[in-house]
Order: C-alpha cells, then sequence, then structure tokens
C-alpha cells in the first residue's frame, strides 16, 4: 500500500512516457514566457529554475558521465540563457506576489 507521506511512492510512470512528458512541460513553459516565475512559486512552489536545478541534480547523481551546472540547465529549461530570458520577459515583483511565494514555498516544507 502507498504510503501518503511520499507522494513518489505510488508513481507507475515508465522513464519513457516521464520523460516525454517533461519535454511537453518544458515547450510548454518555453511558449508561456508569459506567465512570470514569482506567479508558478506563489501557486505551484516551484518555477523554471527549481526545474533546472532538478535536471541539474539528476543529471549529476546519475551514472551517466552527464554533468550540468546551473546555468548550463537553466539554458536547457529556457531554451535561451536565463540573462537573455530575464531580460526580455520577467517583471518587477510585487509585494503580494511574494507573500503569495512565500507561503506556497512553506508549504514545500516535509511534513507540511
Amino acid at each position: 500500500m502507498p504510503s501518503n507521506n511520499d507522494p513518489s511512492s505510488d508513481m507507475n510512470i515508465s522513464d519513457a512516457v516521464a520523460a516525454a512528458a517533461f519535454r511537453r512541460l518544458i515547450k510548454h513553459l518555453r511558449h508561456r514566457h508569459d506567465v512570470q516565475n514569482i506567479d508558478l512559486m506563489g501557486l505551484s512552489g516551484f518555477c523554471r529554475n527549481c526545474l533546472a536545478d532538478w535536471v541539474a541534480e539528476a543529471a549529476n547523481n546519475s551514472d551517466a558521465e552527464t554533468n550540468l551546472d546551473r546555468d548550463k540547465a537553466r539554458e536547457l529549461i529556457y531554451g535561451m540563457p536565463f540573462a537573455e530570458w530575464k531580460k526580455r520577459y520577467q517583471g518587477q515583483a510585487t509585494e503580494e506576489q511574494l507573500l503569495a511565494m512565500k507561503k506556497s514555498v512553506a508549504k514545500n516544507a516535509p511534513g507540511h
């Protein structure tokens, strides 16, 4: 019986299906550059930068000889260097967005 404390314990998704879905998510996020990272953080507790960090972590912890630094991982997610994406698309966060992000990220803590 899956544990309610570990959401990944009941995943039965093949690597190929997971990879395809992940690539579609990345394509979607690249298309929807109008959606700010601060809003993603405020609603879901993760953003494009988090995805890049997870990709780098997975690459660096895998048996493959693929190592990614943070900048290269972000470029894979954004489809361009992060500094360029930020200059083109990132707006200034409002106090409301920052507060929503803080509340949402707090829910990421284990046991919440």
